[in-house]
Parts: C-alpha cells; structure tokens; sequence
C-alpha cells in the first residue's frame, strides 16, 4: 500500500539528456499511476479546492471519477468548467492556487491535482472524446479578439450557450502565449496545443488568423458592419519592458517575448527551419519569473551557458517553483542579488559583456517584498554575447488607440469589471492581460469566464 500522505511521483526526462532536446520534460501518469494518486484524495464537503481555482473546476468530483477508472466521465466534470485542461494541467500554477489549498496537504503533500487533470486531458484527447456542445444556435453574434487562453475560453463559453463566436487572431497560428510564448518542452504545440483547439472549434466557434484588429479592422466596424452584437477582447500583453541602460538596442538583446516567439512560433530550435537568431553561447537572462525560465531554458537547449540575473534573493523569484527547480537541474547558473547596470557593446555593434551590482535586501517596498539595495563597491563584469530581457510586458495600445469610447489606466491597459469583463463602450468585454497586465494562463481563463458570463447576461437582457 502507498504512502498516503506522499504524492505519487511523476516521471521526467533526466535533466542531462532533456537539457539537450526540446521534447516534453515530464510524461505525466498512466492510469494506473492516475488512480492511485486520485484514491489520496479525502472528498471534502467543503472542497477549498474548488476555491482556489479560477475557474471553479468540480475539483473533488472528477477526482473521483478518476480513482473509479471513468475518465470520460472526469472529463465531462472538467470540461464543464475548462475549455483548455491539457494545457492548464502542464502550465498552471496550481501549488499556489488548488493543490495550496488541498486538506491532504496539511498533515502530508497535497493531492497532484494538476497531473490528474492532465491525465483526464490527455486521454480524452488521445481517444477523441467530443466536448458538449449546444443543441442549436441562438442567432446572437459575438466578436472574440485574441486566440489566447481568455479569447479561446471565452468564445468556448459562449459556444455551448449557442452563441455564434467567431475568434480573430493576430498571427499566422492559433494559440496565442500558449504557441509563441510558451516551449515546447513545457507545453507540446501541435500534440496539446493545436488539438485543444480543435475542441473548441467542435463547439461551433469559427477562426480567422492574420486580422490585426485596429489595422484590418476596428471594433467599430466590427459591431456597425459585420454585424456583431458584442465583443470581447482578450489580445494579452505583448509590448514588453526594457530596463532603460546604455547598450540595451546593441545586436544581441532580445526581449524575452522576442526570443521565444522566434524559437517557438518561428521553430528557430529546428535546423529544418531558417529562422534568423543570434542563439548565443553565453547568455543573461534578466528577471526571475516563468518567462525568464523559459527563455533561459530554451537558450540552453540551443547549447548556451546561461545565467539568470536577478536583483533580488532566491526567495523573492516570482518564477513557480517547479520552473527553478528544473532550471537548475539542467544546469542554469543563478547570479541572485544582482543588477545590471550596463550593457556592453563591441566595436560592431554586438553584445560582449554586461556590468553589473551586488545588492542587498532592505526594508519591504509597497509590494511586500524587501526592496534591493546597491552593495557600494561591487561592480563587476560579465562576459556575454546575449542578453534576453524578463521583466513583464504590456498591453499593445493598438486596439484602445483605435476603439472610441474604452477607458485604458495609466499602464495602458484596457478598465474593465473584474466580475463581468465590462469596459466603458457599450457590447465590449475584456479580460486577461489586456486587463491586468502580463499575469498566468489560468488568470486569463477565469477572465474569460467572467467575460462570456457578463456577454450573456447583456445580450439576454436586450
């Protein structure tokens, strides 16, 4: 008999081989695995799980259709919830969000949460169980910008109510931060990704790629010419943050949304694909969060050795820490306490080292966190030949610059009710980090939960 206060452990890649591929890092369980793991779990009445889920998946009940061994059936459960469990199973952060609320992990670990939903995902993809759609449409219109995890939770909403949703995408490929921003090694595109999507598109809800809404059109036109009764934008953060010190424009540095967009979308990491990227031998990566491990794992898949740089303590990385943990498995090298200070630049233009500061913590700042402080006398140089920036992005004023009547706040980010996603025009909706700023996938799907809800309840009260 298993321990029942131990999670059942997950496979993985060893970290010297995954180190050098860009296949999937952890395989996940196999049904045998899955119902072990789901007979740990107690069945709260009053499950906590449930409350730290932004989308409000019936956490306990499709637990325990696991542990019974009926995963169509736990599938219908999250599906109810979830138009996108395969990728929130491998990308949420769900030891801060269910599994830190989780009763069983008191007095032991808490239930794998995350890897039980995958499993579910995982099978009902691999023996194409049909999500459930509406019976008939009800004639209504609705406009969804973005293909991200708020725009394709949206409209899949929206769907099975019998909305008529069409999806306008950016890009060339669907998926949004799931496809160009996130690798492949954590979230495979065209085995989950792709496929996902296509659940959606079995609800009824139509695509169109290559339409940059405040170019190709407006919001305007949408509503006056095509016809749509209301919108919702969920176009996400994509205008990234630079640090502002001499040599940032130098060859070389790349924004982290710059660089994994190239190895993702662009498949830069395949030599069948010629894909112009500076991979680097010796690269920074500057800031601390899951895109910073992303982007410098993916720096030493292409065969660089790669730093994280970091001005505050190990404690304050905002990364999850499963990321951390691989990352430092495979071998990036973590200069914590650190700051750059300036960015230095060869006779041709490219990058050749950076300077850099120690820093201390000081008092906490209006964040909580302890603010960092230049150590006097610390100055030091790093040899590089790549520097990739992380230090969040923000929304593309594109589509608030070009729609009357939509108040954005001094971070240009578009005002919108957190509970219904309504902005200040009439029929528009938003949410995820059109809203927030750049924050997780699961944020944007409950945005786009409360979008399509605040969608429906306007439109049946016209």
């Amino acid at each position: 008999m298993a321990d029942v206060l131990k999670k059942v452990p997950v496979r993985e890649q060893e970290p010297s081989v995954r180190a050098k591929n860009f296949e999937e890092v952890c395989y996940g369980y196999n049904k045998e695995e899955a119902m072990e793991e789901a007979s740990r779990c107690i069945n709260c009445k009053n499950a906590k799980c449930i409350q730290g889920c932004p989308v409000s998946i019936n956490i306990p009940a499709f637990i325990h259709e696991v542990k019974e061994g009926n995963f169509e059936e736990a599938y219908k459960v999250i599906g109810k919830s979830s138009a996108l469990p395969a990728v929130c199973g491998r990308v949420c952060p769900q030891e801060s969000q269910c599994e830190g609320k989780c009763i069983r992990g008191i007095k032991g670990e808490p239930i794998s949460i995350g890897k039980l939903e995958r499993f579910v995902a995982d099978y009902a993809l691999e023996n194409d169980i049909k999500p459930e759609k509406a019976e008939s449409t009800n004639g209504h219109k609705v406009a969804v910008i973005g293909s991200g995890p708020a725009g394709l939770t949206c409209a899949g909403d929206l769907a099975k109510l019998g909305y008529e949703v069409t999806v306008f995408e950016a890009l060339h490929e669907l998926g949004g931060v799931l496809v160009y921003g996130i690798p492949e090694f954590r979230l495979p595109k065209h085995k989950i990704v792709a496929k996902e999507i296509d659940k959606v598109k079995e609800l009824g809800v139509k695509f169109e790629t290559n339409v940059v809404i405040g170019k190709s059109t407006t919001i305007d036109q949408l509503i006056e010419d095509e016809g749509f009764e209301a919108v919702f934008i969920g176009s996400g953060a994509g205008l990234p943050k630079f640090m502002g010190i001499p040599g940032e424009n130098a060859n070389g540095v790349f924004s982290a949304n710059e660089y994994l967009t190239r190895n993702n979308l662009m498949k830069a990491f395949d030599d069948s694909y010629d894909t112009p990227i500076v991979a680097g031998t010796k690269v920074a990566v500057i800031g601390g969060g899951n895109v910073a491990m992303d982007a410098a794992r993916t720096a030493l898949r292409l065969g660089a050795d790669v730093h994280i740089v970091y001005r505050r303590s190990e404690e304050e990385l905002p990364a999850r820490v499963e990321e951390v943990h691989h990352a430092k498995e495979e071998g990036v090298i973590f200069d914590l306490l650190t700051n750059p200070t300036e960015i230095l630049v060869d006779d041709n233009g490219y990058v050749k080292g950076m300077k850099c500061v120690k820093m201390e913590l000081g008092e906490p700042d209006a964040s909580g966190r302890r603010r960092p402080v230049v150590v006097e006398g610390s100055e030091f140089e790093m040899e590089l030949d790549t520097v990739i920036m992380s230090l969040g992005t923000s929304p593309n004023p594109l589509i608030s610059s070009t729609t009357e009547g939509l108040e954005v706040n001094r971070w240009k980010c578009i005002v919108a009710d957190e509970e219904t996603g309504k902005t200040t025009k009439e029929g528009v909706y938003a949410g995820g980090d059109a809203v927030t700023g750049a924050a997780t996938v699961i944020l944007a799907m409950g945005a786009g939960k409360a979008g399509a809800k605040g969608i429906h309840e306007y439109l049946s009260n016209r």
